[in-house]
């Protein structure tokens, strides 16, 4: 009989670009006023209330067993996360997005590198398609990306691209849950201070934006580990290229941001790289944990 367990892996990675693409529309609607320190902050209270409550109702330790390595995601994604919400406040949602998403490539090289997993034939063909559909939506109608936007969000595609190797290690000994909860540890401590330095108090609908950050993050956080630890890293990866068509949706709906053909086409390639991530039987082999 056919193992569900690498499609309902691939589902969960597919609710987890959808869950951000969302995020990413909270940023960047809070963003225009309150610092990103803060916007991280929030994030982080959130999803630490979360990740306690459903830690709690498991009865699971917290703590784990690799610490330095927990410690070392949580930095990495950290990091990756302010890189990432400062590049949605400096550039079109769509570039914003698509610039993160060179991470897919970099977390298959780094698997194959430091995991020893393989790239089959289908992710061969996925890899540079969605490479294309990248370089399509990066070529935007009008004015020229803003310079430290696409720095800030290729720094957050490095780091990402970093923090997923070291999910899909850690998914070899730890629980989901206290993956997850490794992240908001990290990332409150190093945004409070700076949050203190320059505090800006939230105002009307601006708590309900800081909530969807948290929200949506800790919703799309929980697909994702989930599914990296049931799929290879490089189709679990390549299935993130969802998110790109997702931004240019909302970027489109909420911002006005223009869709050019350009656009639209890259999509519609990242999308094809996509299905083609989609668990094919030789991707069966993924160990379930």
């Amino acid at each position: 009989m056919t193992d569900p367990q690498p499609r309902r892996a691939a589902l969960a990675l597919l609710a987890a670009a959808l869950s951000f693409s969302l995020m990413a529309v909270c940023v960047k609607t809070v963003g225009r006023r309150i610092p990103v320190a803060e916007v991280v902050l929030a994030r982080s209270l959130v999803s630490l209330a979360l990740c306690a409550v459903l830690l709690r109702a498991a009865g699971l330790s917290p703590w784990g067993q690799r610490r330095r390595l927990l410690v070392l995601r949580g930095l990495l994604g950290s990091i990756a996360l302010a890189c990432v919400f400062a590049a949605l406040t400096l550039l079109p949602l769509a570039t914003a997005t698509v610039l993160q998403y060179l991470y897919p490539t970099l977390s298959a090289v780094a698997g194959w590198h430091w995991l020893g997993e393989g790239v089959g034939r289908r992710l061969l063909l996925a890899i540079p398609l969605g490479w294309l559909g990248v370089l399509l939506v990066c070529a935007p109608p009008g004015a020229a990306p803003s310079p430290l936007g696409v720095l800030l969000a290729l720094a957050g595609a490095g780091l990402t691209a970093l923090a997923y190797v070291s999910v899909r290690e850690l998914g070899r000994t730890e629980p989901a849950l206290v993956i997850m909860l490794y992240f908001p540890l990290t990332s409150l401590p190093l945004s409070l201070p700076l949050v203190a330095l320059d505090p800006v108090l939230p105002q009307g609908t601006e708590w309900l934006w800081l909530i969807g950050v948290g929200l949506f993050t800790q919703l799309g956080q929980m697909g994702l580990t989930w599914g990296l630890v049931r799929l290879p890293l490089a189709p679990a990866t390549a299935l993130g290229y969802a998110q790109v068509p997702f931004a240019a949706l909302w970027g489109w709906l909420w911002f006005d941001e223009a869709l050019a053909p350009a656009t639209a086409l890259g999509a519609a390639l990242i999308l094809s790289a996509t299905l083609l991530s989609l668990p094919a039987s030789k991707l069966q082999s993924g160990r379930a944990s």
